[in-house]
Order: C-alpha cells, then structure tokens, then sequence
C-alpha cells in the first residue's frame, strides 16, 4: 500500500499543489513502480520497492532508510537489506528505466551530458571514500565520487546511468575490498574511462545528437579521439592552456602552437557574435562566441583537427573553450546552444538532491552504492513525468 499517513505531499514545483494533485501523485508512483518489480528478483522486495520510492519522493526531510521505513510504521532491516545487499540487478533495472525514458520523450536532436559529482562522507568505511576534489564543496576533502550520465531533451532532463569512482589506493586494497563487497572484476578507471564506458552502454540505446561534458573530460585527447572514432558527436571544455594550431592544409597558415586563451585574444574585436542562449528571469542571457577550425596535439601520434569554440559573457568576466570533431559545421549559434546544455545536469543534480534524497544514503557497500542511486535515479524520473503530467513548468 503506498499512502503513509506520515508522509507529506511531495515538494517537487514551487508552485502550489493541489491535494487532488497528491492523490494524482501517490496512484501514478504505483503505476510507475509497476512496471519495475517484475525485474525484482523476491515477491516481498514488491513491497520495499513501493516503501523506498514513496519515501524518495516524499516531503520527510531526510530521505535514508531509516526515517523511510519509520514513516511506513515499519522496522528498519528488510528495507536495508533491499537497499544495501538486495540480490537484483542495478544494470536491468537502468535498462528498462532508459527504455521508459526513450518511450516518453526520446529525441534525435538529445544530449547526453557527462558529468562528476561528490558526496561528501566522514570517516574511510563507505566504499571509495577517499580525500579528493569534492566539486559540491569546491576544495580536497573526504568523499565519494560518481561519474553520471544525464539526458537533455525537449520537455525533459534527467539522469539515465551513474558508476561510482574507486581510487586506486581502494582497488589495490583487498581488505576494504572486502568489507565492502566490492566485485572482483572492478579495477582501477579513470574518471573520463568511466565515462566511456556508461557511453557504450547507454549511447545505443538513446537517441541523441551531442555528448557534452566540462573540461574533466575535454581534457584528455584519448577520450576524445575515442568518441570521434566511434562517430560521436562531443562537444567537450578544455582548459585555457590546451595548444592549438591552424590546420596546416590552410593556405599561408604558419604551423605554430598556441594556448585556446591566447587564440580567444588574437581574435578581431568585429570577428566575434553575440549569441542568445536562452531567456532568463531577467531577461536574455547573452555571450559572445566564435568558432574554427584547428589542430590539435597528442602525446603519441600525430595532431588531429578539431573545431573549437569559445564563447564569453559580455562583460567577458568568465570563458569557456571547447572542442568538437573534426568536420564539425562552423555554425556558432548552434555550437553554443548545444553546450547550453551543460547547465541542465545542474538542475538535474539539484533536483536529484533535494527532491529525492540523491545524497542521503548511508549504505556503505558497493552495492547498496548503486541500489541507492538507481532508486534515487527512478524516483528522480517519476517526478520528472509528474511535472509533465501536471503541466509544470520545467527549468530551461
């Protein structure tokens, strides 16, 4: 049964809600869960399933397992059992959560964004926690680290895959392995081989016309000579001091490396267009932007062209610099509204964090890790249907 006394209507528009509008709610988040439980793998996990989800959508102020299950009138353990050590499978439930996703609002013209995100933990027993840079609290502390994937389409945004980071020192050490459950096949990946590997996995089945992603994973060439390679579209940041050069098949170019920073200065003043982002609640946000073809340099191998893009805020206070495929169109209106896009992961993180308890778990095993988040990843999907269905303005 999913209606608890204790739970309050969902806070998931700033605008007023309506009870007919929580009732609405509350059937609709039966249908959706539905369509889940038959990839569950114990009949009584039906039931946790239902309890969890409503519990993520609800209004208690924290969304972990205790105060869920203390909301339901329910003991603790069978729910944390679901949660941190229950035998079903993350990757099947993503599968068809992607599949749903695609069914209602999958678009040719989508972006698949990348991006990293910390939780920060106390203490060295949750699996992967580790000092490294936490962006949520903008400096080196203690936390953990996961690389998600998020999809940008008309009418939507939401997430469609997560993996969680191990540092190496945690790969290497059998005994916190151990304790927490660790699969023996995972091994050390960087944070863009991550990425990679969630865009083999997820790329085929969404569709979509972009990856974007900021500068940690503009940053290596491999990542991008990769996605390259499979016929990806990217449009990836890189830092101020990645070299570039002219293409040397221009006629009269001169082969010499230079930072983006020092190309976006010898830019002509007259040469650069202000482009029109998207409304904002004062009014149009704007920047400048141009865009052409360079080279690119390697560190095995020879230089690969690229497009590069940079667009600046009119006060030209902040710049990015970004890179796409060769032959990309030098189209800057587009090229800047594809990596507009960017900020929607934002919003969806945002969302995750305080409508779905995203960052409230308190499992500690690499299992109850990926549960969490592909609960949290579902619940953070049904509420984006609800505002749909509800007709709710959703962020641009």
């Amino acid at each position: 049964m999913l209606v608890a006394p204790a739970l309050t209507a969902p806070s998931f528009d700033d605008e007023f809600v309506h009870s007919d509008d929580v009732a609405g709610c509350l059937a609709e988040l039966a249908t959706f869960s539905d369509r889940y439980k038959a990839l569950l793998t114990r009949s009584e996990q039906h039931g946790h399933l239902d309890v969890y989800l409503e519990g993520l959508v609800s209004g208690i102020e924290r969304k972990s397992i205790e105060p869920i299950a203390n909301a339901h009138d329910l003991v603790r353990r069978p729910l944390q059992r679901f949660v941190g050590e229950g035998s079903w499978s993350d990757v099947d439930m993503r599968v068809e959560m992607r599949r749903h996703i695609v069914e209602e609002v999958g678009s040719p013209d989508g972006v698949i964004v990348i991006d990293g995100s910390g939780f920060p933990k106390k203490g060295e027993d949750s699996v992967g926690v580790a000092r490294q840079w936490c962006g949520r609290l903008g400096k080196i502390d203690n936390c953990q680290i996961g690389i998600f994937l998020a999809y940008s389409a008309p009418g939507a945004n939401t997430l469609l895959d997560a993996e969680l980071y191990l540092p190496d020192s945690w790969a290497k050490d059998r005994a916190r392995r151990k304790k927490t459950h660790v699969p023996r096949g995972i091994k050390f990946h960087s944070n863009w081989e991550l990425a990679d590997a969630l865009l083999q996995r997820v790329g085929p089945q969404v569709p979509h016309a972009w990856i974007v992603g900021d500068d940690e994973f503009g940053r290596p060439s491999k990542f991008r000579d990769r996605l390259a390679d499979r016929g990806e579209r990217y449009l990836l940041e890189v830092p101020s001091n990645t070299s570039v050069r002219k293409p040397p098949s221009w006629p009269g170019s001169k082969i010499q490396w230079c930072s983006v920073a020092r190309r976006e200065a010898r830019h002509p003043v007259d040469k650069w267009e202000r482009i029109t982002v998207r409304d904002g609640d004062k009014g149009p946000i704007e920047v400048d932007a141009f865009c052409t073809r360079v080279e690119t340099k390697r560190s095995r191998g020879p230089a690969r062209e690229e497009t590069l893009l940079i667009m600046r805020t009119i006060n030209r206070t902040q710049t990015w610099y970004f890179l796409a495929p060769e032959g990309t169109a030098l189209d800057t209106a587009m090229l800047v509204r594809v990596a507009s896009h960017r900020h929607h992961v934002e919003q969806v993180f945002e969302m995750a964090k305080g409508e779905v308890g995203f960052d409230h778990y308190e499992v500690r095993s690499w299992v109850g890790w990926h549960h969490h988040m592909t609960l949290s990843m579902l619940a953070l999907w049904f509420l984006v249907m609800e505002r749909r269905r509800l007709g709710k303005k959703l962020p641009q």
